[in-house]
């Protein structure tokens, strides 16, 4: 089973390309001020036994406020971290928990006859708008507003490679790769409501997962929602390889379960 750092690693080096990261002896603290509402920007992440609780939340409540962000964490290791829930509890922090699979890709293709109507193009500055306007219309992801800081700040990046689906001419399907080394994680795959039941989803991910060969890269990794959609990516050959139990704390604001609907 892949272990809770090896996860974190990758994780880490995603959020890096869209926010800013301040490490401590007790974990990291990501911050963007230019996008205060996107939760991913701004959290404190803690994954070892927190044991000086009181300590660290007037650190974190400090740091943000500072900056005018609402003081949010996420915590691994739930199980064992007790005193920091509890601490978090008393000084009214709204809590949540998941459960998050991580996947992994068994590297083979599955090859199906090619649908004529579908297309797949790199996102350029030509169709650019295009794919913000999908992603943009996909709830989960936290809508246009909130995304479209992120999808710049990722399509100027250079380990970002998007990808538009088309089928009979008209866009509804992205997805990307966001590459660290040899590592790949596939991101951001979003079909629009009137195009989903077409299996265009397959389509794309069969072309990320080509794309990844191509270029030699080692192993790709997808974090599904939920386990609808780990149900899904299970059909393309990504196998659940950990299911991470996760809490989130958050001072005031929607949950991201709010977020996610």
């Amino acid at each position: 089973m892949i272990n809770l750092q090896q996860v974190l690693a990758l994780d880490f080096a995603y959020l890096d390309t869209f926010t800013s990261r301040t490490d401590t002896e007790w974990g990291s603290i990501f911050f963007n001020a230019e996008q205060p509402n996107y939760y991913d920007a701004n959290h404190a992440h803690i994954s070892d036994v927190c044991t000086d609780p009181e300590s660290v939340i007037d650190e974190v409540i400090h740091y943000y406020q500072s900056i005018n962000i609402i003081p949010r964490f996420y915590i691994y290791n739930v199980d064992y971290q007790e005193r920091l829930l509890t601490e978090l509890t008393s000084r009214g922090f709204g809590y949540e928990e998941f459960i998050t699979p991580v996947q992994l890709w068994d590297r083979k293709v599955i090859e199906t006859t090619h649908n004529n109507k579908i297309s797949i193009e790199l996102v350029t500055n030509i169709n650019y708008d295009e794919a913000l306007e999908i992603e943009g219309s996909i709830k989960e992801f936290g809508g246009k507003e909130t995304i479209e800081k992120v999808f710049k700040a990722q399509f100027n990046h250079h380990a970002f490679t998007h990808y538009l689906l088309r089928y009979d001419g008209v866009a509804c399907s992205t997805a990307c790769i966001f590459d660290d080394g040899k590592l790949a994680r596939m991101e951001s795959v979003a079909t629009i409501e009137q195009f989903r039941g077409k299996g265009l989803v397959g389509e794309i991910i069969r072309h990320i997962q080509r794309e990844v060969v191509n270029r030699g890269l080692q192993d790709l990794w997808v974090i599904p929602i939920n386990e609808s959609v780990e149900k899904v990516y299970q059909r393309y050959g990504f196998q659940t390889v950990n299911k991470l139990k996760t809490g989130h704390a958050f001072l005031s604001g929607r949950s991201i379960k709010e977020i996610q609907g």
